[in-house]
């Protein structure tokens, strides 16, 4: 999702005629249905981010969707950096789905890879600054002195010569009275006062006191709730189906046919169940029906027997390897993963006649306008989108199955429905992080070094997966399916990556950290066989390697300082290390284990220091590295999604568990400060995680991990 596209500075500032104490949008910004007639002119509205009100509450409206990664708090802060606004009285609101607020490095309103910071650091930054500006220029004229001679501080314009001051509420209907400035400049980081400072998230009242709506807790007037029987074969379809004794179920409502499967709506999610449970379905199962997890590895494995395509070739890493007499190899397997998000997936739409609105816990604005438009012919840029806090999303609600699914069901019957999936239905029918086969290779000089490094990636495309609805050609070699490995970042003069696809028929999607949560794992627990074959230290071999990567070169001195690598450990203890560019950012990991006998650890502490350039918050990095570890370690200890006769194997919480809080380890987060371009922090403290244990665990045991999850 690297794709850029140009929003000029005005498509996102620009604003048009007057009305009232308001300015009127130069862009429709669609609403909810009832709320766009009463939408009030009484306020400052410079642009698509912001409004302020006559009682001087400033309101951020976010385009992305926050499913944890703090965005509903940190877009806030930028804004209120460039206002000077008073703190307290900043709000965030959900901005609705509208092409002013695509994501310029993914080329729609999607939230994924990291990207919102990023993407919107400076349209959101110019927002604010040029709101300022308008309130600066208001009071100017109102008090008759050069804008240039006031200064704005905590909410308030100030005119230090004369002593004046005018609150910002003070000077609403004043400033919507003027054009937007042509050329706005933020603050440089030295006149920062809000942008680093650790702030409380301004979401968590709302969800600890049970005011937040999530996409489960949506309500609707002759709302009917919907849940679907789907095929348990991927790729399987109806053939035929008897709802007879579906339809006797008490609050059943109806029975219907969807592209999906067989849809049982009914007064309440308990009858729409029990309905399900009666319904009798006859599956055409399809051609994925004999499919299983050993065959689908042995068909990988045959796979990489085959020359795949490039995704990087520096030097002549095959010939170095065949004229070396110090060659490594290994192979690396891991398997499908599913998202497993805490709130149930689900999704209320009303179809009304040439109306479309949906509620949804969605990472993907556009998508869903268009899966919507399709379904019912209503123009994408009509259909209403009121995005609902999501119960954590890990790139599953970036898919478009559940919304599709409400609105066909409400096309069907006008009236407004929610379907619900349970546990069991997401856990089989999820979009999953694909199995992954890798053969890798390195040829090492005389001294231990590496001087060839050739890596084949066998695995399914995400990016074909999702092409057409990503409006793109299907790729050549999936960037999915490579990051991670061809953006490595160590220097090694001869290095091929290639790529070769395999498709197994079983649906993949975007996971947590995407290619970088397997190839991490591969490439750094490869590198620690270099070291061990090249008798080096693994953070030595790493430093040794990374003098042209100052930024990460940093973060891993930093995580080794703070784990104290050099340093001997008390008995029984045993630590690894990893590290990683991802998203813009740099990371770095030491995992410290226990051995609690010869076989059996705990993971005792993990270290991180992570570059991600400015800190927005810092309370936000925090917490995203620690839940980032809590997430690769669930991987690396105890998940995998297996297949057997097409179908998945697992079902709950109870075959696919969770790293508990007793298992957590101590983690210790290490930012660096600068004032560098914001990189992502949502994803990165995944990857380096497992690698880093697995050091720990080679360490420990002379043991080479190369299949995930670890066996129990």
């Amino acid at each position: 999702m690297n794709k850029i596209i140009n929003l000029s500075r005005r498509d996102f500032l620009k604003a048009g005629a007057i009305a009232g104490s308001s300015l009127i949008l130069g862009f429709k910004i669609p609403l909810s249905l009832e709320a766009d007639a009463a939408e009030k002119s009484t306020s400052f509205v410079p642009n698509a981010y912001l409004k302020i009100d006559e009682a001087g509450m400033i309101t951020v409206l976010v385009p992305q969707s926050d499913m944890g990664q703090g965005v509903l708090t940190s877009f806030p802060m930028m804004v209120a950096e460039e206002l000077d606004a008073d703190w307290k009285n900043v709000h965030f609101e959900q901005a609705p789905a509208a092409k002013v607020y695509t994501n310029t490095i993914i080329g729609m309103q999607l939230t994924g890879g990291s990207s919102s910071v990023r993407a919107f650091w400076n349209p959101v930054r110019e927002a604010g600054a040029a709101a300022r500006a308008m309130l600066v220029e208001a009071a100017a004229k109102e008090w008759k002195v050069d804008a240039g001679s006031c200064k704005t501080e905590n909410g308030a314009v100030l005119h230090p010569a004369s002593k004046r001051k005018a609150n910002y509420r003070e000077l609403v209907s004043k400033a919507a009275a003027l054009s937007v400035p042509k050329s706005i400049k933020p603050k440089t980081p030295e006149n920062y006062k809000i942008l680093g400072t650790p702030e409380n998230r301004l979401d968590t009242p709302a969800k600890v006191r049970g005011r937040g709506t999530f996409g489960i807790d949506v309500r609707q007037t002759g709302m009917l709730t919907a849940v679907v029987a789907r095929c348990p074969v991927f790729g399987g379809h109806v053939a035929d189906f008897d709802a007879t004794d579906a339809k006797k179920v008490a609050g059943v409502r109806d029975v219907l046919k969807i592209s999906d499967g067989v849809a049982v709506v009914a007064d309440t999610f308990f009858a729409a169940q029990k309905g399900r449970e009666a319904l009798r379905v006859q599956w055409e199962e399809g051609p994925t029906a004999g499919q299983s997890t050993d065959g689908i590895m042995k068909s990988f494995q045959e796979a990489s027997k085959q020359r795949g395509v490039s995704a990087r070739n520096d030097g002549d890493a095959p010939g170095v390897l065949e004229k070396s007499g110090r060659k490594i190899e290994a192979v690396y397997q891991l398997p499908y993963l599913a998202h497993a998000n805490m709130e149930p997936m689900n999704c209320t739409a009303y179809v009304r006649s040439g109306a479309c609105e949906i509620w949804a816990p969605t990472q993907g604005q556009t998508l869903a306008q268009r899966v919507a438009s399709k379904i019912t012919g209503v123009p994408e840029e009509s259909v209403v989108v009121n995005t609902t806090f999501l119960g954590t999303g890990f790139g599953r609600r970036a898919e478009q199955d559940f919304v599709a699914e409400s609105v066909e069901i409400s096309k069907a019957l006008h009236l407004p429905v929610k379907v619900i999936w349970t546990r069991e239905d997401d856990m089989q029918h999820d979009h999953y992080r694909p199995a992954v086969y890798s053969y890798i290779t390195a040829a090492l000089d005389t001294k231990g070094w590496p001087i060839a490094w050739m890596h084949r990636i066998v695995a399914p495309s995400i990016f074909a997966a999702h092409a057409a609805a990503l409006g793109m050609a299907t790729p050549t070699v999936d960037r999915a399916a490579v990051e991670g490995s061809a953006d490595l970042p160590y220097e090694i003069p001869n290095l091929r990556v290639e790529y070769v696809r395999k498709e197994p028929g079983i649906p993949v999607g975007f996971w947590r950290s995407v290619g970088h949560s397997h190839n991490t794992f591969v490439v750094e627990s490869f590198l620690d066989e270099v070291a061990a074959a090249g008798k080096k230290d693994p953070y030595e071999l790493r430093r040794g390697l990374l003098k042209k990567s100052p930024r990460l070169l940093d973060v891993l001195d930093t995580a080794a300082k703070g784990a104290g690598w050099t340093k001997p450990l008390g008995k029984g203890h045993y630590r690894g290390i990893a590290a990683a560019e991802a998203y813009g950012s740099f990371v770095a990991q030491v995992v410290e284990i226990a051995m609690e006998d010869k076989k059996n650890f705990r993971v005792q502490r993990v270290v991180c220091a992570v570059d991600c350039g400015q800190t927005i918050n810092p309370r936000t990095i925090e917490a995203q590295i620690e839940g980032g570890i809590v997430f690769g370690l669930t991987a690396a200890l105890k998940d995998a999604i297996t297949i057997d006769h097409g179908r998945v194997t697992q079902s709950n919480f109870n075959d696919y568990p969770m790293l508990r809080i007793n298992e957590m380890p101590v983690v210790e987060v290490h930012i660096a400060k600068n004032h560098e371009t914001p990189g992502g922090i949502g994803e990165v403290g995944v990857p380096t995680v497992a690698p880093a244990l697995a050091g720990a665990i080679y360490a420990a045991t002379g043991k080479r991990i190369r299949e995930l999850p670890l066996p129990a």
